[in-house]
């Protein structure tokens, strides 16, 4: 075979030593006949022999070397599949395609994740290889065109439904008066003539069930079996034996009612398009999510451009342009006030239900709506880097990625189709040779039931329309899981690693107490502080300067003023010289605070950080200042020990601070003093004592600990590097997102369990049954239909999930 040559894109090289290293560990490959390392392009291009080795083994070697191959990554839409066989063979075929990594089909979205190498195979290399076996694939449309897709599948089958059901419906009815007790009812006595019987049926069969035929024969001719051979073959069986059956009728002169077929086959072709219908719609509802998310984009921007107001689509806002926005209107995208204030309702972000004060420098958040002031903002994130855009992403990549359960039920669907074929011919066989011997009319029924009652279907929705459920439902709610896997492995969680600012705490300092010597005004004491500390840059400085604007009372710049590093200020304020600070400020200061040391160490024990107050060489008082612990802090920790979890903070603190901060919210087990990058190897320390850890942070300081930890949960209120470090995402900023995302975790895998074994039971108790000759055909149909119907309806039960502190949408 002649040589092939394929170009692999490369990252991690820094330098030429680097190109040089991978190119000699390429050639060393027995089957490489050349390879070229281009540092400057980060590409090695390799001449190879294709029988000796394949793209996978370089990649492999690569990684190996301690480099990573850079793969695109595309979505594609799917026409044709029938049911999780499909799916399962679409995938396989993409997967052993030359170029690809990875692929992963969803069949509740009816889509498929493809990573490859753009310099083996490109787009249309995918859609060809799918093409031979019969499946088409589309690059993704947009959302809009992706709903009206749906909707015409909808008409297309509602249209096909009625035409076949309206042919089946005189077919159905001879069928019911054969029973004893419906006797009495009227039967037209052409409609017992096999050759009426026939012209009702063959419409239904190769009309209205040419879905079946075309799907069975792209999956024979690419040697596989899906839920289309089942049903082409079933009633393909029904449909031709019952012309035999009345070509006997016809040649024995016609007497009594022949026992036809046609009825068991029309009406299984007519409810299993009824169950295809209602499966559509049901799968629709599953990525409501995503669209409630998309009706909250703005649909318009109102810009300045060349001095003039312009409104235009938001998708053509440029970063660093102006956007105007008036009262009631939504903030078409992420952005930095340059003037006017508002207060802002961000609950479709935060969950926060009372709307945000913004003002000049403050940012704003795509999709939020403005209530009651104009604003004009610098775009800083448009398009696809807005919050919202990629709060979508996170929730489509969720819902199209495969949880570690669903692998199971999808190598079982791919073995399943074959597997029924047989027991069905094997049952055949007995009935006519042992049970019945001869008898071709009892030997069919268990046939034709067995092939109809046994599709894969709910085994193939069972797992992904649970992950679309649960993850939309959760995303709705704030808490955004990145893939299946996550929402998958929350609920094995047993060690819950809360960081204390930002995460327990608030994150900004606040002014708490105020303790002055007796008799002195409280506002004029508070107005000569607020005074002192006005021009110092402290975080400390401005919450007390922060504390007393709230307590309404008015102060002054001051004269003077001296910051002191690690003390305190000092500073004239009418004349008066004022210190505010530390113990050693005023020993330096040569000021007694005797009277003052129980009250500080009473603070300090709670957490908080006490400053003397000294006016004119007279200690006067304290003001204390702490980071405060949330309003819902205390009540989700408990919620999280009543989940069975154990809840741990970790803090940068010192230990005394953090035990005050860890006995107000309930927690005991408190690690102080650990610095940033020492967080990591706390987490570790804990994994290896066989404890399955989720990490909860905000803070850059936190971002490698959220990576080491089995599960990272970042505070969406925190930073980018924290949250992008992180498995899941919890919008609201609140600890109680902590605990409900363990409650949807656990509900949702009990949801797929139940569904799982709703279809494993169904075909293991069915089948049986089947072959046992107890079902009628048409109730095989009937129930092999519903049972994708029940799978999917069980799904949707969790959108209807409520979660702590905040009302279910309706």
């Amino acid at each position: 075979m002649a040589k092939q040559e394929v170009q692999i894109p490369i990252q991690g090289m820094t330098c030429a030593a680097c190109a040089n290293r991978i190119e000699k560990g390429l050639q060393r490959m027995d089957g490489v006949d050349e390879v070229n390392v281009n540092f400057a392009v980060e590409k090695a291009n390799v001449t190879y022999d294709p029988e000796r080795l394949d793209v996978q083994a370089f990649e492999d070697k690569i990684e190996k070397l301690g480099y990573h191959v850079q793969h695109e990554s595309i979505t594609f839409d799917i026409s044709g599949m029938t049911c999780a066989a499909c799916a399962n063979r679409i995938e396989k075929k993409l997967s052993k395609t030359d170029g690809v990594s990875k692929a992963n089909v969803n069949f509740a979205l009816e889509n498929v994740t493809v990573e490859y190498n753009e310099g083996t195979i490109d787009k249309q290399g995918l859609v060809d290889s799918v093409q031979k076996i019969g499946y088409t694939l589309q690059e993704q449309q947009s959302k809009e065109d992706t709903v009206d897709a749906k909707e015409k599948e909808i008409r297309h089958q509602t249209g096909k439904f009625i035409f076949a059901a309206i042919l089946t419906f005189p077919l159905l009815w001879t069928m019911v008066t054969h029973f004893e007790f419906t006797s009495f009812l009227y039967m037209p006595e052409m409609f017992m003539n096999p050759w009426v019987q026939l012209a009702l049926a063959t419409p239904v069969q190769f009309i209205a069930g040419a879905q079946f035929y075309v799907g069975a024969y792209k999956a024979l001719k690419g040697k596989s079996a899906n839920m289309d051979v089942l049903i082409a073959l079933g009633t393909t069986t029904a449909y031709f034996y019952s012309i035999f059956l009345g070509y006997e009728w016809q040649v024995g002169g016609g007497q009594g009612m022949p026992e036809l077929y046609f009825e068991a086959a029309a009406v299984i072709i007519t409810l299993v398009i009824l169950g295809k219908l209602f499966e559509v719609r049901a799968k629709g509802r599953t990525g409501k999510a995503i669209e409630k998310l998309l009706n909250m984009q703005a649909k318009t921007a109102r810009v300045v451009r060349d001095g003039l107001e312009v409104e235009i689509a938001v998708e053509d806002v440029q970063v660093g342009e102006q956007v105007i926005v008036r009262p009631g209107e939504k903030i078409p995208v992420d952005g930095v006030i340059i003037s006017g204030s508002s207060a802002i309702d961000e609950s479709m972000i935060t969950g926060e239900s009372i709307p945000v004060d913004k003002k000049k420098d403050d940012n704003v958040i795509g999709s939020t709506v403005n209530k009651n002031g104009s604003l004009t903002f610098e775009a800083t994130r448009v398009g696809k880097d807005t919050a919202l855009a990629q709060i979508i992403k996170v929730v489509e990549d969720a819902q199209g990625s495969k949880a570690d359960i669903q692998r199971v039920a999808d190598r079982v669907s791919g073995v399943f189709v074959p597997i029924v074929v047989l027991i069905a011919i094997g049952s055949f066989l007995a009935w006519y040779f042992i049970i019945e011997p001869g008898d071709v009319r009892s030997a069919l029924v268990p046939l034709i039931t067995i092939l109809v009652i046994a599709c894969p279907c709910a085994l193939g929705l069972a797992t992904p329309t649970s992950i679309m459920a649960g993850s939309g439902r959760a995303a709705e709610m704030g808490v955004l899981f990145k893939g299946g896997e996550h929402l998958e492995n929350t609920r094995s969680v047993t060690t819950v690693v809360l960081d204390k600012t930002g995460t327990i705490t608030k994150g900004e300092p606040e002014l708490t107490d105020v303790i002055l010597a007796d008799g002195l005004d409280e506002e004029e004491i508070l107005s000569k502080v607020a005074s002192a500390e006005k021009n110092s840059e402290h975080p400390l400085a401005a919450a007390i300067v922060t504390g007393i604007e709230d307590r309404q009372i008015k102060f002054e710049n001051p004269t003077d003023f001296e910051a002191l590093p690690g003390a305190g200020i000092k500073a004239m304020v009418h004349g008066e010289q004022i210190f505010v600070g530390t113990r050693k400020l005023m020993r330096q200061s040569n000021l007694n605070f005797d009277a003052f040391n129980k009250e500080m160490e009473n603070l300090e024990s709670a957490g908080k950080t006490a400053m003397l107050i000294a006016v004119d060489k007279q200690v006067v008082g304290i003001v204390a200042v702490a980071d405060t612990i949330k309003e819902t802090s205390v009540e989700a920790v408990k919620r999280m020990q009543d989940l069975g979890l154990e809840v741990l903070m970790l803090t940068g603190d010192n230990q005394k601070t953090a035990e005050a901060i860890g006995k107000q919210v309930g927690i005991n087990d408190v690690i102080a003093e650990v610095v940033p990058e020492q967080k990591a190897e706390e987490i570790k320390k804990l994994q290896q004592n066989e404890k399955f850890v989720a990490m909860v942070g905000d803070g850059i300081n936190d971002a490698p600990a959220l990576a080491v930890a089995d599960i990272g949960m970042a505070i969406g209120t925190g930073t980018d590097i924290a949250i992008e470090a992180s498995d899941v995402t919890l919008m609201r900023g609140d600890l109680h997102s902590v605990a409900d995302s363990f409650v949807i975790s656990k509900k949702t895998m009990r949801n797929i369990k139940q569904n799982l074994f709703f279809a494993f039971f169904y075909n293991s108790v069915g089948i049986p049954i089947a072959a046992a000759g107890l079902l009628a055909p048409w109730v095989a149909g009937a129930a092999m239909a519903f049972s994708s119907v029940s799978v999917v309806g069980n799904a949707l039960r969790l959108q209807r999930m409520s979660f702590k502190g905040v009302k279910r949408s309706s």
